[in-house]
């Protein structure tokens, strides 16, 4: 799709969006909601019902597509409520975790939200889709918080239902853009031909001139393409195109990147020598181990991502989790952004809950402590998160947007290491961007 749509760029006050929670829905609706169970999971052992304190909560993503995939991410989920539940559940509650396959798909993205409703969830939590319009609607009515998405889309930072915990393509492609304008000639960006994708490029160019270069071409692929040989010379021509600098290679394609670069490295050898570069999401350790490790194609690439690097042992609480519920399960792999974006989710989740003491578990009562001023600390993994109603960056349609910090790493013998330390707030660099 090329289309584009409305963008919300102020937020609603709550009383507008989030009616009064229905006490029982219609015996149709009932039976309706039953259908939405098929293609989801529920972890094992763990039920509800009325008259206990059982918290449900979802998570979905995208398995088995065409496009970009994250079982990882409701793989985990499941195992973290494996995990709480066997050391005494939230506050002592126990924690009913429900998945859903979003299937990269708008009506099946509806769908999951459907039955979170139906199921009475508390949250949506850590969940990936690119498909903001068509499931935040469905929360936005039922008043469920929507807890670290994975921050594809521009809903994320709009709708006041949303509490990302990350800064988002927003804060990757600036953070990206600002250190490759002192890095590269030409630029090219190769991203994907959607509603998505189009929000790329003004993120990318934000930072490039944040450090006085020119805007970066923007190069539009098919997002389920099986080869992109001529997207791969029409990047090639672009970034070697007539300065004399050394240009660079920008694919943000999520998991179809390393069909590009397989399609790049065909191409490459007939044009002058060009720097790639990316962000954390279209390519992790195990792509660059697939790829050929220092002698694959990204051998010197500059990556942005959102939290340190996957040894860091400011994950060591994750990857216990992992060990103790998920251990042999080659969905999760901790090195992987949307795990770890989960990961942080269900730490909102379980502070907020925790806030709360002795009172009910709702929706409505997550969301009253998550926007009455919770400070929510992470180990160090992010900056403390706290939700206004409108941060810093309400100004370009961002309203949301609470963490902007964005961590470079440089693929160096075939391993993907931190090439500065600490964050680097890109706060300023959103500003200033077109949007």
């Amino acid at each position: 799709m090329t289309g584009r749509r409305r963008i919300r760029s102020t937020v609603l006050p709550r009383s507008l969006v989030r009616p009064a929670r229905a006490g029982a829905l219609p015996a149709g609706a009932l039976a309706a909601c039953a259908a939405l169970v098929a293609g989801c999971g529920i972890v094992p052992g763990v039920t509800g019902g009325s008259g206990d304190e059982t918290i449900t909560v979802m998570t979905w993503a995208p398995e088995n597509t065409g496009a970009t995939n994250k079982p990882g991410m409701p793989a985990f989920a499941e195992a973290y409520g494996r995990w709480v539940n066997a050391h005494g559940g939230i506050d002592g509650r126990p924690l009913k975790v429900l998945t859903c396959d979003e299937r990269d798909d708008a009506v099946a993205a509806a769908r999951c939200a459907r039955r979170a409703v139906a199921e009475n969830a508390v949250a949506v939590v850590g969940s990936y889709s690119q498909h903001g319009d068509a499931f935040l609607p469905t929360l936005e009515a039922a008043g469920i918080p929507y807890i670290g998405g994975y921050g594809l889309t521009h809903d994320e930072f709009t709708s006041p239902l949303s509490y990302p915990v990350n800064g988002g393509q927003p804060a990757l492609l600036a953070g990206l853009g600002r250190t490759l304008a002192d890095a590269c000639g030409p630029v090219a960006l190769v991203r994907p031909d959607t509603i998505a994708g189009d929000q790329l490029p003004p993120l990318l160019d934000s930072g490039l001139a944040a450090g006085g270069h020119d805007p970066a071409g923007d190069l539009r692929a098919a997002e389920a393409a099986t080869s992109y040989g001529d997207t791969a010379e029409r990047a090639l021509e672009h970034a070697a195109a007539g300065t004399g600098e050394r240009g660079c290679v920008v694919p943000a394609l999520g998991d179809r990147t390393g069909t590009f670069m397989d399609s790049f490295r065909r191409a490459r050898a007939r044009h002058p020598e060009v720097r790639t570069a990316t962000v954390l999401g279209s390519v992790d350790q195990t792509v660059l181990d697939a790829s050929g490790g220092a002698s694959g194609p990204y051998e010197g690439a500059y990556v942005t991502g959102w939290y340190p690097e996957a040894g860091d042992a400011r994950w060591d609480p994750m990857k216990e989790v992992i060990r103790a519920e998920a251990f042999g399960d080659n969905r999760i792999d901790p090195a992987d952004a949307g795990v770890q974006t989960t990961w942080i989710a269900y730490t909102v989740l379980r502070q907020a809950v925790e806030s709360l003491g002795d009172g009910e578990v709702t929706a409505d009562t997550v969301t009253a402590a998550l926007d009455g001023g919770l400070k929510v600390a992470t180990g160090n993994l992010t900056p403390t998160l706290r939700w206004k109603f409108q941060d810093t960056l309400a100004s370009i349609g961002l309203p949301r947007l609470v963490n902007a910090n964005v961590t470079l790493h440089v693929v160096e013998k075939g391993r993907l290491t931190a090439a500065a330390e600490g964050f680097t707030d890109v706060t300023s660099t959103l500003e200033e961007a077109a949007l």
